[in-house]
């Protein structure tokens, strides 16, 4: 028999139902049912209609008018739903601030702390340390002069010096004339119970002399500065000879007077335990403080505390008028002749500027701000005093407009307790820096020193110390076309790109630090390291 299909009469196949259903039509053979056929031909339809071929244009035809319905669905409910939100805001302001929080959230390396992991604070004692209560050589009469941060490191070099010394400290008195007329006394701006408790297995701490030294001479001495290179071996050999002779000695000063580095490792433990654990500000001003932090952010936005020492005691006393008028540079120059103490006369500031020791001005602090990549609803919080010039903070706040001070950020009746106690209100200045989500000073004096270490003994939050010298080159060249707008920016990131850690430690803070490396110890020193004396320790592993 043929194998050949052509060879039999009948032909079988394999057809789908539309082919058969074609074939019979076309050749005649067999009856149809007409009602199956109707219902056979509706189910076909619709499989062929499923399935790509000779009706593949139909199946992309209706795949796009899906695609189409489905679309204007969905933008039908998006609406909706932008409608009800919009409608609950309850102003036009409250509105933007969305794409607000979008834009801090897309821009969240320029508010990020870098790098504090392998360090935490080393400030306990050893068992060792702690005093022999029932013994005293003698009681210290401080006067500590200055502005608020100058009087806070001086009272923390009094605690080491007392240390130094097995010597009782009597609560500091505060300088009154030389740089503030303000008659705040200790009590006034520190929480002096707190003070005495948290220092009391290291110093006795007392109101006043008690009785029975109460009527002794004091031993007047203003004690030598740390910039002749002043040792503890001074205190404890030399000034110790004299308590023991006269019981009770004053101190006429207390900034600076004890050197910052080739101290032990306990003395500078307990210096740090002073400035940033000890001295305390009052209740009152730590609530106030609390309460503006809260304020500036709000709706969980960050903000950049900015000490602007664009201020006219600080531009005399540098010799620095850059973007200033004829008149105004004149006006400073007469003042820093009239101030005696001011050993420098002649400056030539424009020099200082290129060397990079003059205080930023307004302009140059948005212009860097901006480079470093800021938006400009960044909020700004100014700390610092008011700003000298003419032409003011204009610069700035046409870039940023949102700048505050603790003087609008504060109610009226908030702060009248504080009027004409500069003291206490630069404690709000202090308690805002502090906890501010960037810190950005403008000039190495000692609030920017005393919240710098502040912030890295926190927990290494982020500070700004900008590069002045190459700052000022790269705007110079900038302004004078050699550089682009994105080739200034792009070398002033790179500047300040910066991660924490203890190769780069000395250049982001000031002061000593100690760390340990399982049980060595180690002491970085930093030359020009002054009051803020950061003690850290390397965690195991």
């Amino acid at each position: 028999m043929s194998n050949s299909p052509l060879a039999g009469g009948t032909i079988t196949t394999r057809r789908r139902p539309i082919d058969f259903i074609e074939y019979a039509e076309e050749n005649g053979i067999g009856k149809v049912n007409i009602g199956q056929h109707h219902h056979q031909h509706r189910r076909t339809l619709v499989i062929s209609l499923m399935r790509p071929g000779r009706y593949l244009s139909r199946w992309i035809f209706a795949a796009l008018m899906l695609l189409m319905v489905s679309t204007m669905f969905v933008k039908i409910i998006l609406i909706h739903i932008f409608l009800r939100v919009n409608a609950t805001m309850n102003t036009s302001r409250d509105f933007l601030q969305l794409p607000r929080h979008l834009m801090h959230a897309q821009s969240s390396e320029i508010w990020a702390n870098h790098g504090s992991d392998k360090y935490y604070k080393c400030v306990d004692r050893s068992s060792k340390k702690i005093r022999d209560k029932s013994t005293s050589n003698g009681y210290i009469l401080a006067h500590a002069n200055g502005g608020l941060n100058q009087m806070r490191t001086g009272i923390s070099d009094m605690v080491a010096v007392a240390k130094l010394m097995n010597a009782s400290l009597v609560l500091p008195l505060l300088d009154h004339k030389s740089f503030w007329t303000d008659p705040s006394e200790f009590k006034d701006i520190f929480d002096w119970q707190h003070f005495r408790k948290a220092l009391e297995d290291d110093i006795e701490v007392l109101e006043s002399l008690p009785p029975s030294v109460a009527n002794v001479k004091p031993f007047v001495k203003a004690p030598v500065s740390w910039s002749k290179a002043l040792q503890p071996s001074y205190y404890s050999r030399d000034i110790l000879k004299i308590l023991q002779r006269h019981k009770v000695i004053e101190f006429t000063h207390t900034d600076s007077r004890l050197a910052n580095n080739g101290i032990s490792h306990s003395i500078q433990k307990l210096r740090c335990h002073a400035m940033y654990e000890a001295i305390r500000f009052t209740e009152k001003i730590e609530q106030l403080g609390a309460k503006l932090v809260s304020r500036l952010k709000e709706n969980g936005e960050p903000y950049i505390a900015l000490h602007l020492r664009y201020e006219k005691d600080m531009l005399a006393f540098t010799g620095c008028n850059h973007n200033l008028t004829r008149n105004e540079a004149e006006e400073l120059r007469k003042l820093r002749y009239k101030t005696k103490h001011w050993k420098e006369k002649r400056i030539n500031g424009t020099k200082k500027r290129l060397l990079g020791v003059c205080p930023m001005t307004p302009r140059e602090a948005a212009i860097f701000l901006e480079a470093m990549g800021y938006p400009s609803n960044t909020k700004i919080c100014i700390v610092a005093g008011e700003i000298f010039g003419q032409h003011g903070l204009n610069a700035l706040q046409e870039k940023y407009p949102n700048i505050y001070y603790h003087s609008n950020l504060a109610t009226e009746q908030e702060l009248k307790p504080f009027m004409q106690r500069h003291n206490q209100l630069a404690a709000l200045d202090y308690i805002i820096a502090l906890h501010a989500d960037v810190f950005f000073y403008t000039y190495d004096g000692n609030m920017a020193k005393a919240i710098r270490g502040h912030r890295v003994f926190k927990g290494f939050w982020k500070t700004i110390n900008p590069d002045k010298e190459n700052f000022v080159r790269l705007i110079d060249e900038m302004e004078n076309k050699k550089l682009t707008w994105k080739e200034f920016a792009t070398q002033v990131r790179g500047l300040h790109f910066i991660t924490i850690g203890i190769k780069d430690i000395a250049s982001t803070t000031a002061g000593v630090f100690i760390m340990a490396e399982g049980t060595r110890m180690r002491l970085i020193d930093e030359k020009l390291a002054q009051h803020d004396e950061l003690l850290l320790e390397l965690r195991a592993g």
